[in-house]
């Protein structure tokens, strides 16, 4: 068993096994050896340590993790060893020489290069990314901005949302070369002989001017002080250029910032209120045994899975809470920014509990849906002492225990207690057929239908159903509701009564029983919803009203108007208006307009307008 030695590498805690650890060590060394006499040597090391960092850090699953060896050796097979490039033979003395196969160049990764920017350093980053001169992507810029008016827009998304080359690593990265301990040194390097060339360039330049001639001295002098006073100008615009698309970019960054942090408080709240609007529900549920829910027991009585309740609940709690979970967490990362994860375990472990628990509530649904698979009826036909010349009133009747009304539409389904106090199912899902036979006694068809999951099973939940009916004095008495067990659970029971009445025979079906006909002769019923509070007689397929209103037919008229003169006339009858003075007259009728007068006759009908003269 070996130890573990904790480390701070980089500003990052790492648990490492004791011999990974030493060979790190030993690692780190040389490489400072070989840099002791390196420019820079401070900038290498560090950012040489903070590679490494980066390296383990994609190793690391959790926090827990311990590296190893094999880590380690991966490591240093990215990095490269200190004798690829430099010469130091006491390196690793003490261990055997290890071949490391070189892995090839990794793929650019785009960064803005602030370091050559004008704005935000978007050019430089794609430049490089896409391997060609910024100059061109400034034309393209350009072009896109005054061309077709979008390079705004995408510059500044391109500014807010890829990032910046800060390290030397994500420089290295930026160019497409490898990120190891060569190409760090060289990168630093450069920064140092940049600054270096600089200085170099103005000394020489005053240099070559002094070494002239005498009154050539002051005229060098002069135009190496300008050429640094112009380097120093463009350096100047450069510098206020970057400083002022910099703070426009922390203003937009500022309010995108807000607005997230805006988006995280509803994505918390919105969690938060559902899951503990779930908590509360399964904890109500969990004790539904101790207090009582009225609602409930509806949800039981259409439960004819007969799947538990809990069940159900807690599978829905799961399919629901897991997701607004996820975005309680989602909220706390916006609002938190070193918010700890929760691990890959914990998001595996939910995610199959998640996708378990809708697989339940298929299997629930597919079990509530197959309790609806068949649908069986029941048929109970019994003689009425009714004959051809009786006379009978059809009326509904109640019940004052459940206190139902009369009226279908009421009370389609609900859970009551009977007179024993047993729970039980009532409704008033009922129709009535009238139809016309030629036998001599009436009879009456009372069909019960419910569904199951099974032939049997449908059958047995139709015969459960109670309905009563009574004849008294030429009053057909039926109830208008049924009512069975609630051990037979709601599964579409109805009940349609179909009444065979004999020719002849007068029926009268009170204003109560409206609601349980149909509007229109459906199903082979004579007897209509407008057809009830009348008494109507019996014929064969078909019914005679024996009081409504009687529609009287048309009959012919004529009206005559004196118009106190006998050489003139006023006729309106079915033909039309006809009008007649002295020798001229006016006809108005179906065929069109006629007027005759002493001198023009005017005839309009459907071939036109005829006008004659009589002198012609």
């Amino acid at each position: 068993m070996n130890k573990t030695v904790n480390i701070n590498l980089a500003g990052i805690f790492f648990h490492i096994d004791e011999d990974a650890y030493l060979k790190l060590q030993r690692y780190l060394e040389a490489i400072k050896r070989s840099f002791t006499d390196s420019q820079g040597r401070s900038e290498i090391i560090s950012d040489i340590e903070a590679r490494i960092s980066e390296l383990f850090n994609e190793r690391v699953q959790n926090d827990k993790q311990v590296i190893r060896i094999k880590e380690v050796d991966e490591v240093i097979s990215i990095m490269g060893q200190p004798e690829d490039y430099l010469v130091d033979d006491e390196i690793f003395e003490d261990e055997p020489q290890t071949t490391y196969k070189r892995k090839s160049a990794p793929s650019k990764k785009l960064f803005r290069d602030t370091d050559n920017s004008y704005i935000g350093g978007v050019s430089s980053g794609l430049g490089h990314y896409f391997g060609i001169d910024v100059l061109w992507v400034r034309l393209a810029w350009i072009i896109l901005i005054f061309g077709a008016g979008t390079g705004i827009l995408l510059y500044i998304l391109l500014w807010i949302l890829v990032p910046e080359a800060q390290t030397t690593s994500e420089k290295i990265m930026m160019t497409g070369d490898p990120v190891n301990i060569s190409n760090i040194e060289k990168k630093i390097k450069d920064g140092f002989e940049n600054v270096t060339e600089t200085v170099s360039d103005v000394a020489k330049n005053v240099t070559d001017s002094v070494s002239g001639a005498a009154k050539n001295v002051s005229d060098s002098v002069s135009g190496a002080a300008k050429k640094v006073d112009l380097q120093k100008q463009g350096n100047k615009i450069k510098s206020s250029s970057k400083t002022f698309f910099d703070t426009i970019g922390e203003v937009i960054m500022f309010f995108l910032k807000v607005f997230a942090k805006f988006i995280g408080i509803i994505l918390i709240i919105v969690g938060a209120s559902t899951l503990i609007a779930l908590i509360v529900t399964l904890f109500s549920l969990g004790v539904v045994d101790i207090i009582n829910i009225p609602w409930l027991d509806h949800a039981d009585i259409v439960n004819a899975g007969n799947t538990p309740v809990w069940l159900v609940s807690l599978l829905t709690f799961f399919t629901v809470g897991i997701p607004f979970f996820f975005l309680f967490y989602l909220g706390l990362k916006i609002l938190i920014n070193n918010l700890k994860s929760i691990g890959n375990i914990a998001k595996f472990t939910l995610l199959g509990v998640w996708l378990i628990s809708i697989i339940g509530l298929v299997i629930v649904g597919v079990r509530q849906a197959s309790e609806h698979a068949f649908d069986e009826r029941v048929i109970e036909k019994k003689e009425l002492q009714i004959t051809a010349n009786d006379t009978i009133n059809l009326k509904m009747v109640g019940n004052d225990l459940y206190k139902n009304g009369t009226n279908r539409h009421n009370e389609s389904f609900k859970l009551i207690h009977d007179e024993n106090g047993n729970k039980t199912i009532y409704s008033s899902d009922i129709v009535i057929i009238v139809k016309s036979t030629t036998d001599s006694l009436a009879t009456l068809s009372v069909d019960r239908s419910a569904d199951g999951r099974s032939y049997e099973k449908a059958i047995e939940r139709a015969k459960n159903i109670n309905y009563n009916y009574t004849l008294k004095n030429n009053m057909l008495l039926l109830d208008s509701y049924f009512t069975t067990n609630a051990e037979n659970k709601f599964s579409d029971q109805e009940i349609m009564l179909t009444l065979y009445l004999p020719e002849g025979t007068v029926i009268k079906c009170n204003e109560n029983s409206k609601t349980f006909f149909y509007y229109h002769n459906y199903n082979g019923t004579i007897i209509t919803h407008g057809n009830t509070n009348h008494y109507l007689k019996i014929l064969e397929d078909d019914i005679e009203c024996l009081d409504c209103p009687i529609e009287e037919d048309e009959e012919d008229y004529e009206v005559n108007v004196d118009l106190k003169d006998e050489n003139s006339s006023l006729k309106i009858n079915e033909d039309g208006l006809k009008v007649t003075v002295d020798s001229s007259s006016l006809k108005i009728d179906k065929t069109g307009v006629k007027a005759n007068g002493d001198e023009v006759n005017v005839n309009i009908d459907g071939d036109g307008i005829s006008i004659k003269s009589k002198d012609n």
